[in-house]
């Protein structure tokens, strides 16, 4: 194949089809709209699956890395109730299937792997056209241009991309996350500390969750989650960490202070995050020349399996174009339709990262079966 692949977004989906294109020797380059890979936060911890990330990984020829990254001792996992009471609690005995790793470094072992140059940073899609005959044109921010007859957006929610195959976009899930970070958490948040254990934690009532782990270096990530419409959040004054602060925790009145303590005793400001999904099962008519992966093709609710099932896409999608190098439009009609109903499937998942809906009384006794395992009543 001699057509360089454009791809939209160095997420990790995006990377990984990078890395597995280079190994098969198949040129691609990378546009990404952030400045630097230290551009921002990547996020914290992330589990890696054996059904969709391992594999992955395995297919980059990056296992060995992977591996040199995972925190020991992360796979632990406490539920608790909103009194403080341990309804659960699940030590990582090093037989569990989700490592974990920072996400961080994961991102930078995939931008290790390829070569100089791949990635062209502070190129921000700013619109995408058709030409044609399976060609496109990618406009940046900066007026620069690039045409290409193999396009693949790996561009996230908001995907510059997606327009090109589906007119459908995201819409607001019904609950948004404030994300909070506790540094030293041993030394300085000793009761937070002990209520998170040393991995997960999750607190669940209708309406109102507290998820947190315990990252490297002794710091707690903490996500407050709230099922209230946009406009509520509108209210909240943000650009103020301490108003924001307070009317957040205002809404976990009565909950223990260790657990409170993860809102209140920030030691960065609140981060509001909403939750948007595109519909179940969205898929489109193929057209020539392009697809999407990750959350470009199938954003859902957090339920564990996102950045899993991006690697995932962006590893086959490689493989299939390393197996029809005269065919693009075969490699790419055999992605979609493995993918579609794979992501379909991740999307119904309720799995224990999904944290509730919200709505389910019984959530936490849900979860505790889940996590407890087949086994158990």
């Amino acid at each position: 194949m001699t057509t360089d692949v454009t791809i939209i977004g160095a997420g990790l989906g995006g990377l990984t089809l990078a890395r597995v294109l280079h190994l098969h020797g198949i040129p691609a380059t990378v546009h990404e709209a952030e400045s630097s890979p230290a551009a921002r936060s990547q996020g914290g911890m992330l589990d890696i699956h054996d059904h969709s990330g391992k594999i992955a990984l395995a297919t980059a020829g990056l296992t060995d890395e992977f591996r040199g990254l995972v925190l020991e001792g992360r796979q632990a996992m406490r539920l608790l109730d909103p009194d403080g009471t341990v309804l659960f609690d699940k030590a990582d005995d090093g037989t569990g299937g989700r490592p974990e790793v920072q996400r961080g470094e994961l991102r930078q072992v995939l931008l290790d792997s390829l070569p100089a140059g791949t990635v062209r940073w502070g190129h921000k899609a700013g619109g995408v056209r058709a030409l044609g005959e399976g060609r496109h044109e990618v406009t940046f921010a900066d007026g620069s241009t690039v045409v290409t007859s193999l396009l693949v957006g790996a561009d996230g929610a908001w995907s510059r991309v997606r327009p090109l195959l589906s007119s459908v976009a995201p819409e607001y899930t019904g609950k948004s996350v404030v994300e909070t970070y506790l540094f030293d958490s041993g030394t300085r948040h000793p009761a937070a500390a002990k209520a998170v254990g040393g991995g997960s934690m999750i607190v669940h009532t209708p309406g109102r969750e507290i998820f947190a782990h315990r990252e490297k270096g002794d710091t707690l990530h903490a996500y407050v989650g709230l099922s209230e419409p946009q406009e509520w959040f509108a209210a909240v004054d943000f650009t103020d960490a301490a108003a924001a602060t307070a009317r957040i925790a205002q809404e976990f009145d009565g909950w223990a202070p260790e657990l409170t303590a993860l809102i209140t005793d920030s030691d960065v400001a609140p981060v509001l995050r909403p939750l948007h999904a595109l519909p179940a099962g969205h898929r489109w008519d193929r057209v020539p020349g392009v697809t999407l992966l990750g959350d470009a093709a199938h954003l859902s609710a957090p339920n564990g399996e996102g950045a899993n099932l991006a690697m995932l896409d962006g590893a086959e999608l490689g493989e299939l174009i390393a197996a029809h190098p005269d065919d693009v439009e075969a490699a790419l009609t055999a992605y979609e339709e493995a993918m579609f109903p794979r992501s379909a499937e991740a999307a119904a998942f309720e799995g224990p990262d999904a944290h509730g809906d919200g709505h389910d009384d019984d959530t936490p006794h849900s979860l505790i079966a889940a996590f407890a395992g087949p086994e158990q009543p």
